[in-house]
């Protein structure tokens, strides 16, 4: 898979998607101190106020093969800034993964979660993943209606009232 892309969006904005590097560190972390507190609990799951040392450690040093990570980053007087990260993380000797995505509160409906997400699973394809599955807030309705237009299968629990599991055969 090529690594990085450039896109033209309908707004006439230039982006590229490519992989994340330890070195983004601090443009990860002004990424997720710019979301709103609603967009970080939809990813994480949980109320997080700023995100802590060890929680962008996590998410910026990975090693590509059983955690993959793209962003979509924006040029801005000079200064590459993250607006959209995608991620998938395989369970040693698993076929499925579980990936996660996030979209900078700015930059909804511009297109760029449609993009990472096709090369989220254009990588896990090439990884030779069967499946892929996330685990969304119940309450997410954008994400479930993004999913399901994707070809996600929404599958309820009906002992877990606050999410829903979403799986994409590949």
């Amino acid at each position: 898979m090529d690594l990085m892309h450039q896109y033209r969006l309908a707004n006439g904005r230039n982006v590229t998607i490519r992989p994340i590097r330890a070195s983004d560190y601090a443009q990860e972390q002004a990424f997720l101190s710019d979301l709103s507190a609603e967009s970080r609990y939809l990813r994480f799951h949980k109320w997080v106020s700023a995100p802590s040392e060890r929680l962008v450690h996590f998410l910026t040093d990975i090693d590509h093969e059983r955690h993959v990570a793209f962003v979509c980053t924006f040029e801005q007087r000079g200064t590459e800034m993250i607006v959209g990260e995608g991620r998938y993380i395989i369970e040693p000797g698993e076929t499925r993964c579980e990936f996660g995505i996030v979209i900078a509160d700015g930059w909804r409906k511009s297109g760029i979660a449609g993009l990472l997400m096709d090369t989220l699973i254009r990588s896990a394809r090439e990884h030779g993943l069967k499946e892929m599955e996330g685990i969304v807030i119940r309450t997410n309705s954008g994400m479930l209606r993004f999913s399901r237009a994707l070809g996600f299968e929404v599958i309820r629990d009906p002992e877990d009232r606050e999410t829903v599991r979403i799986l994409k055969r590949l």
